[in-house]
């Protein structure tokens, strides 16, 4: 027990409420997480984080969570911080479409965040499920690191609807390609670049293509049909919170961005998430996979610095409680970090660091105190209490500072977290 000093209300509230989890094998039998069937009981989104990249731990909590919630609870989507533009195929992919072995190649240049399994599980799902899974992507392309993957689809749009168009966006895949990469941590610096006439001439092409399509949009539907102009506009608008995004990326890099520029990323996930929800039939629940930082309910802010506005504050506002946002952390152990590097694979390379105790204030000191070791907490009850909850949560090995409890709706916390070796996934 920890010595009195250390304990809270909220500690002794998480030590009584808290439900300890039996396995983190995500092959082991699904009981021990029938708890989450009430916590989450009229949740039409529900948001799985994790507060690092790359942790062994994080990425078999969120395989069993996903087994659950499609086996046991009927949700019939996987969104995933993935490009809206490239998921398509692999959509089609999950529903059975080519062979097994075709998800290496439609991931070659994906960001290695963890989506392997968790679309091989829904593929698997799919072969013998009345209702099928489907992928959804909801995220820019490429992790900020090219327009290509959403200028191309639209160039093939107007290629058939409206071919006078379509130099325009030629020009706009030119400029485009002339930086591109497979990470905003190469694409940004290779954007800023670019000459400034460029990067001006490319956003001014993107605008005037946004613009057109948007006037347009009966024309453009009676040449084609809705669901194929909703698309390629949904790719456009991926073009766009992309382009600005790279001035954002290449600000921070600098050290001269705008207060939470980078917003715009998460702007674009939120309003596709509900682009998907607005096509989906009302009893269709979402699985949603994606960072703590972009789950959360509040700003995102380290050192009293706000630093964005995150995707899960634009959800909740849209969606209230049907939104459920479950962040995953840890109190011991290893979490990556991320260091720039153009040179390297995605314009990073990824390094080992050891966790330090938790700090008082925090969500894991709360969780360390309780000795639960792997626990989930329902935070929603603890809001009815009139205690302060904890205002920190680990950001891979700092801290961001937000108030716990109105931030997430619950907490898994593993007892230690494990850095993945990429070399074997």
């Amino acid at each position: 027990m920890p010595p009195a000093r250390d304990r809270t209300p909220f500690t002794d509230w998480l030590r009584g409420h808290a439900t300890p989890l039996a396995h983190l094998d995500p092959a082991a039998p699904l009981d021990d997480l029938e708890p989450l069937r009430d916590i989450l009981d009229g949740a039409r989104v529900v948001a799985l984080g994790e507060h690092s990249h790359f942790i062994d731990e994080f990425a078999a909590m969120r395989r069993r969570i996903l087994r659950f919630l499609i086996e046991r609870c009927g949700f019939t989507v996987l969104a995933f911080e993935y490009g809206f533009c490239e998921a398509i195929p692999l959509d089609a992919w999950a529903q059975g479409q080519g062979a097994d072995d075709d998800l290496s190649a439609l991931l070659a240049t994906a960001v290695p965040i963890g989506l392997q399994e968790p679309a091989r599980l829904i593929r698997q799902h799919n072969r013998t499920a009345a209702a099928p899974v489907r992928f959804a992507g909801i995220d820019i392309p490429a992790a900020g690191g090219s327009l290509l993957p959403a200028l191309t689809p639209v160039a093939d749009y107007l290629r058939r609807i409206d071919p006078e168009t379509l130099p325009t966006v030629q020009t706009a895949i030119t400029i485009a390609a002339s930086f591109a990469g497979d990470s905003a941590a190469v694409a940004a610096p290779a954007w800023a670049r670019l000459p400034t006439t460029e990067q001006d001439a490319l956003s001014a092409l993107l605008a005037r293509l946004r613009i057109r399509f948007r006037s347009l949009r009966p024309l453009y539907v009676s040449r084609g049909d809705q669901p194929s102009y909703d698309t390629a506009l949904r790719c456009l608008e991926a073009a766009c919170h992309g382009d600005y995004t790279f001035r954002a990326m290449a600000a921070l890099f600098a050290g001269d961005c705008l207060t939470a520029d980078t917003s715009a990323r998460d702007l674009y996930m939120a309003e596709s998430l509900l682009w998907h929800l607005n096509r989906l039939e009302p009893a269709d629940r979402v699985v949603l996979v994606a960072h703590n930082a972009h789950i959360q309910k509040t700003p995102v802010a380290f050192d009293g610095h706000l630093t964005g506005l995150p995707m899960g504050q634009h959800l909740h506002d849209a969606l209230g409680d049907t939104y459920f946002a479950l962040g995953l952390t840890s109190t011991t152990g290893h979490t990556a970090e991320m260091r720039r590097d153009e040179a390297a694979p995605f314009g990073f390379t990824i390094h080992e660091a050891p966790l330090e105790p938790p700090v008082p204030g925090s969500i894991e000191a709360a969780f360390a105190d309780t000795g639960l070791g792997l626990g989930l907490a329902d935070l929603r009850q603890a809001r009815t209490e009139n205690f302060n909850g904890p205002d920190t949560i680990r950001m891979q090995s700092v801290y961001a500072d937000t108030p716990v409890l109105d931030a997430f709706d619950g907490i898994l916390s593993a007892p230690a977290s494990t850095l993945t070796d990429l070399e074997k996934s």
